[in-house]
């Protein structure tokens, strides 16, 4: 019996002994679990924070973690910004892989990187990368970008000709001029182009690097067509003389005479506009059929200057009235008997010819301007100006700017279209108009189609109009007016234009409901008050033009509420914004192109307001703007 019971304690026992050992692994496994849940959360922190530097297929993937940490040390890296979405992003995989293989194989290796611009927008921002894929070859962190050809030959080579320990980058290609060198400068270019800057605008930094490059590619073509830029808060003179109020401000140079630039604002848009610019203004025309096909199917005015040869001295001048105007019209001369004898001149003239489908019993089919030696250059342009646009032209949004710029206009909306099964209902309206056109050349009259002006149209309020036919006035200082829907006829047009000229219509302005209290530090503006604060001649009132989805509008919000707190304490300095996507600007001087845009209406002045140009939006910098240049501001020293 006392065997079985020792025998039993020693059982007891050994099972004790095996519980305990199990419990201690288990420990041991649960601590190791939980070392390695530890490590995972490591691991999952390293990726958040960005820091690991992660290789796929060769390529390193870089983000706005690791980025400038990788940077650090290294004389040479190729970096794509690229966006997961982008087709030629895609189709650049193999070739970019290939190249990163070629690279790390290099005499010392070349780090090969590729960055999602997508989610690493803080590096993409700083890199101004705004199109997929964007190359750039980093020397010691700076930037240094590839316009070449996407192959892995031409990218190999620049990167291995960049690495060189000697490389440098290319001088700069823009000319810097000052009023040292500025005069000497333009008036000995045949052409130029110049671009009036300041450092803190935010355009003029987008516009750099595509003006560089411009100017590095037209430096290389025969003749060169320089480029330069002027900083216009350091030589404001120089920018005053030539009527620079914004940024960036771009004019064209010939012998020292300027012109407005309105051409591209990227690399191959100048280049190709400046090549154009620098060619002749007028194109020489051999044949009379090509002024004939002109005539017969063309949409604007057809100009041709007829001389006997280049050295004629009606000729030179003929040239210099069209250089001005050259992206206004197409010029054309010609030194030809029978292109002179189609168009019945005589050498020394100039004649324009309406097309075919815009001439009317109403006025001449074609106009003749006698060029003598002695005739203004500002004479032949006049000519070209006033004669132009027919009686009752065709009304684009190609042409609206160039054509249809001057007011009041006139425009009847309807489903216009010239083509041939559509141009007989097209002229039948027309004629309706040509009868009441003829009988006030003070205004100017258009037809437009509707689908293409549908915005103007809902403007007016006549987008659900219901009828076939419906006009517009369009007046001066951004006033319009609306004829109330009703059939057309020639009368029923005669009838709202006489009480237009005798100013017994009232213009439609797009207006939010007026504020029910607008007794805050910012008075709130809308179309049908805009007079009654805005334009008040006894006080001087600064405008912000803003919208509602405007970042920009927003983060200045509480400088510009603290600038009416400020000033609230003045009876005659009012601080007023207004809703410009809601409300229509009723006057052309208050032009609003951009969010937000704003004006100083100074009491003396309401009709040539003083654009805020500083990039100083701040209550500080508004102060500073408002004691410059209010005119009702007492106290100023104490402000």
């Amino acid at each position: 019996m006392r065997k079985i019971a020792l025998l039993l304690i020693v059982l007891l026992g050994v099972a004790h002994f095996a519980t305990v050992v199990r419990c201690e692994d288990g420990a041991k496994d649960e601590a190791s679990d939980d070392e390695g849940e530890d490590s995972d959360d490591e691991e999952e922190e390293d990726e958040d924070n960005g820091t690991e530097v992660k290789e796929e297929n060769g390529v390193l993937v870089l983000t706005d973690g690791n980025f400038d940490t990788f940077m650090e040390g290294k004389d040479t890296v190729l970096v794509e910004f690229y966006a997961p979405w982008c087709g030629h992003c895609k189709q650049f995989v193999p070739t970019y892989e290939k190249i990163a293989q070629t690279l790390k194989e290099n005499d010392p290796p070349i780090p090969v990187a590729k960055v999602d611009a997508t989610k690493a927008s803080g590096v993409a921002g700083r890199f101004d990368v705004s199109g997929y894929p964007t190359i750039k070859i980093m020397k010691n962190g700076k930037p240094v970008d590839y316009d070449g050809d996407r192959t892995e030959a031409a990218i190999v080579a620049k990167v291995q000709e960049v690495a060189q320990p000697d490389w440098k980058p290319p001088p700069e290609a823009t000319l810097v001029l000052t009023k040292d060198n500025f005069d000497e400068t333009v008036n000995n270019a045949d052409i130029i182009l110049v671009e009036f800057y300041a450092p803190w605008c935010g355009h003029c930094k987008s516009l750099a690097p595509e003006y560089e490059k411009a100017a590095q590619e037209l430096s290389k073509r025969t003749p060169p067509i320089p480029l330069a830029k002027v900083d216009a808060t350091v030589e404001n003179e120089v920018a005053q003389r030539f009527g620079v109020t914004g940024y960036p401000t771009l004019k064209i140079f010939r012998r020292g005479k300027a012109y407005d630039y309105n051409g591209p604002r990227e690399k191959f848009g100048i280049v190709e506009h400046m090549s154009e610019q620098a060619g002749p203004p007028s194109k020489p025309v051999q044949a009379a059929k090509q002024v004939q096909e002109l005539v017969k199917d063309g949409d604007d005015a057809v100009i041709v200057g007829v001389f006997s040869d280049d050295q004629d001295p009606a000729f030179e001048i003929y040239m210099e009235a069209c250089n001005s105007l050259r992206e206004d019209y197409k010029f054309l001369h010609s030194f030809s008997a029978d292109v002179a004898k189609l168009l019945k001149a005589s050498p020394g003239q100039v004649i324009l010819v309406q097309p075919e489908k815009f001439r009317s019993k109403h006025e001449p089919a074609s106009r003749t301007f006698p060029v003598k030696e002695s005739t203004p250059v500002s004479d032949v342009q006049d000519f070209f100006r006033k004669h132009s646009v027919p009686l009752v032209g065709h009304r684009k949004q190609s042409n609206d700017a160039k054509r249809y710029a001057k007011r009041p206009l006139v425009v009847v909306y309807y489903g216009v279209d010239f083509s041939f099964d559509y141009r007989k209902a097209t002229q039948f309206w027309r004629s309706k108009v040509l009868e009441v056109a003829k009988d006030f050349p003070e205004y100017t009259f258009a037809i437009a189609d509707e689908e293409d002006y549908a915005d103007e149209l809902k403007s007016l309020g006549l987008s659900d109009s219901g009828e076939e036919v419906n006009v517009g006035i369009l007046g001066e200082e951004g006033k319009k007016f609306a004829m109330e829907p009703e059939e057309f006829d020639s009368e029923v047009l005669r009838d709202f234009v006489m009480a237009f000229k005798k100013g017994k219509l009232k213009p439609i302005t797009k207006s939010q409901p007026l504020p029910k209290n607008n007794k805050g530090p910012v008075k709130v503006v809308v179309g049908k008050n805009f007079d009654d604060i805005v334009m008040d001649t006894k006080k001087d009132v600064l405008i912000e033009f803003y919208a509602p989805w405007c970042g920009h509008c927003k983060k200045l919000e509480p400088d510009y509420v603290a600038l009416g707190k400020k000033y609230k304490g003045q009876k005659d300095i009012v601080i007023a914004k207004m809703d410009a996507t809601a409300n229509d600007v009723p006057y052309d001087s208050y032009k609003v192109e951009g969010f937000p845009t704003i004006y100083l209406a100074p009491s003396n002045s309401k009709q040539k307001p003083i654009k805020f140009e500083g990039g100083d939006r701040t209550l500080d910098g508004f102060s500073k703007f408002l004691e410059e240049h209010a005119t009702k501001l007492s106290q100023k020293d104490e402000l």
